[in-house]
């Protein structure tokens, strides 16, 4: 199999360009040749012009089989191809009137492919090649003869064929420069994918590292709290259930910085467990449930194939479902829906709201940049939630809904968390 990288690599591309446009010409030459002696009974050696036209279809398919090949393709191997097209074209107008053929236009096809696809230098060498043998052409050829009484329409179809040999060399010239203009405009476009998916990744990054020192900061007032609370808990100066609170909110911010070290990186080995893909949605849910236990969770479905993939519990997916689920809760509590399908290869979480939707902006820059809808948000939440999900390898998307409200789709190619059996 070929990489990606190499099935995609322009001098590939344009080689293979190049080889559908030879068989093209190859058979217009052959057509151009053959009709050229039956219908003016042009002295023609068309055996052995078809002959060449033969060698260069078969070089065409060999060259079309090397592209299959693992092999990668160099500016230099691109451009011995395009000298190649110069070569044929020279003999081909050898034999069929030198610089009088009026398709001796065609030197312009390889040139301006050459323009199109290769730096400065190949340009150069094609057209300094392209000019000499049009030079040696006006001296050096095998001239046309034809039938006496074919003279007076010589000029006449000498200046149809020039007609026809510049629509030819238009036409083959555009067809090149649109696909290598479409090449280049999907080469920025993907070039921006890239740059704007490193940013994010630094921005990332940097979260990670806020994360770990924020958790590592809070770790000593945390255990001041407990101590206090243990102190406060011997004197009773306060009622238990004051004191039960206390306990259960200081457990809960110890999580809490436990998960957040994690997701920093700093302790992550120790949170990977294992775990069916349904129970480990449905503990996301439950757990998110119980701390916000408000909001009215009308539906809650899960269905999938059989037997149920067995994942890693990975912290950071289960903080974004969670980010997801907080928003919807946020847009809301009234009325949210969780709706859970799965395969053996990905999984598919839709979690819709009864709220008032999403603004077009919100839809366009959720994930690309930090935004918020609240008064007193930060707008991480959809930011890393996108960030953790392209890093698995998968997708949100996110609309509105008939009748009102907003619906978050997300799907994640399951091959990075399944664990195989044993």
């Amino acid at each position: 199999m070929i990489s990606s990288e190499a099935v995609t690599s322009p001098a590939r591309q344009n080689l293979l360009r190049l080889c559908h446009l030879r068989y093209a010409a190859v058979i217009g030459e052959a057509l151009a040749v053959v009709l050229a002696k039956r219908m003016f009974d042009l002295a023609l050696p068309v055996s052995g012009l078809l002959w060449l036209l033969g060698f260069v279809a078969l070089m065409n398919t060999v060259t079309l089989w090397r592209l299959r090949q693992l092999w990668a393709v160099s500016e230099v191997e691109l451009f011995a191809h395009l000298v190649f097209e110069v070569a044929v074209l020279t003999v081909l107008l050898y034999f069929t009137g030198g610089s009088t053929n009026p398709f001796v236009m065609l030197y312009l096809v390889p040139l301006a492919l050459t323009a199109a696809s290769l730096p400065q230098r190949y340009t150069w060498s094609v057209a300094l090649l392209a000019s000499l043998c049009y030079g040696v052409l006006m001296f050096y050829y095998v001239p046309l003869s034809v039938a006496m009484h074919q003279h007076d329409r010589m000029f006449s179809l000498h200046i149809a064929g020039m007609w026809f040999g510049f629509v030819l060399s238009s036409i083959l010239i555009a067809w090149f420069g649109v696909r290598m203009a479409q090449a280049v405009r999907n080469r920025d476009a993907q070039l921006a994918r890239l740059r704007e998916n490193e940013l994010r990744q630094e921005r990332v990054v940097a979260l990670g590292a806020l994360a770990a020192g924020a958790a590592h900061e809070l770790g000593t007032p945390l255990a001041t709290l407990s101590i206090v609370a243990g102190e406060l808990a011997a004197e009773e100066p306060l009622p238990a259930t004051t004191l039960n609170v206390l306990r259960e909110q200081l457990g809960r911010c110890k999580h809490i910085l436990n998960s957040l070290a994690a997701s920093a990186g700093a302790v992550r080995a120790q949170g990977g467990g294992q775990q069916a893909l349904d129970e480990f949605i449905k503990h996301i849910v439950s757990v998110w449930h119980g701390s916000r236990a408000q909001v009215n969770l009308v539906k809650c479905d899960y269905h999938g194939a059989q037997p149920v993939p067995q994942v890693i519990t990975e912290q950071t997916l289960a903080q974004a479902i969670t980010n997801l689920l907080n928003n919807a809760a946020d847009a809301s509590a009234h009325h949210v829906e969780i709706e859970c399908h799965w395969t053996q290869n990905e999984l598919q979480l839709e979690i819709a709201d009864r709220g008032t939707g999403l603004s077009p902006e919100l839809a366009q820059q959720a994930g690309q940049t930090f935004v918020t809808t609240k008064s007193s948000g930060l707008g991480l939440g959809l930011f890393l939630t996108f960030a953790t999900l392209e890093r698995l390898g998968g997708e949100i998307n996110l609309f509105n809904r008939e009748g009102g409200g907003a619906v978050c789709r997300l799907r994640l190619p399951l091959a990075s968390l399944t664990v195989a059996p044993t």
